[in-house]
């Protein structure tokens, strides 16, 4: 049996990843580039980066093909552009960018360190309705605590 950080290690060699100050020049070249954030909706409408699109990653695959009620045409037909994963840490992203490589997407990234990095980066995050986020809500939000019950036995 694998654990979830055994699955991204594994997946890892097949993708790429870049930071977010790297997204952000890709950005300033190319405003219209395309942005999977992969977490689910609720977490999407409480901030996600600009012009993103809300692909929650219980979806992606259907998405990403013609002929289900899921599929997005402009994501099945980006499988030569670069295409940037988003989640909240840069985990779920990394899976998401690989199934889209297995998909046969050539050019796809995932965002190390997620929304959570993009946010300490001081870049801005912006609500359902297309406000700013403030940044101190958005680190407590991405910040969860974790209860004992979902702690590791000792």
């Amino acid at each position: 049996m694998k654990t979830f950080n055994q699955l991204i290690a594994d997946a890892l060699p097949a993708i790429k990843e870049i930071f977010p100050w790297d997204l952000e020049e890709m950005l300033e070249e190319n405003p219209d580039l395309m942005l999977v954030d992969v977490r689910e909706a609720d977490e999407f409408e409480f901030g996600h980066i600009k012009n993103s699109l809300s692909v929650p990653r219980g979806i992606l695959e259907t998405a990403c093909e013609w002929n289900y009620a899921e599929t997005i045409p402009t994501l099945v037909k980006a499988r030569k552009d670069p295409v940037i994963v988003i989640c909240r840490s840069g985990n779920r992203s990394v899976l998401a960018a690989y199934t889209m490589h297995l998909l046969g997407y050539e050019n796809v990234y995932s965002l190390k360190t997620g929304v959570k990095g993009w946010n300490d980066s001081d870049a801005p995050l912006f609500d359902k309705n297309g406000n700013e986020v403030d940044p101190d809500e958005a680190d407590a939000f991405f910040n969860p605590p974790i209860s004992k019950e979902q702690l590791a036995p000792v």
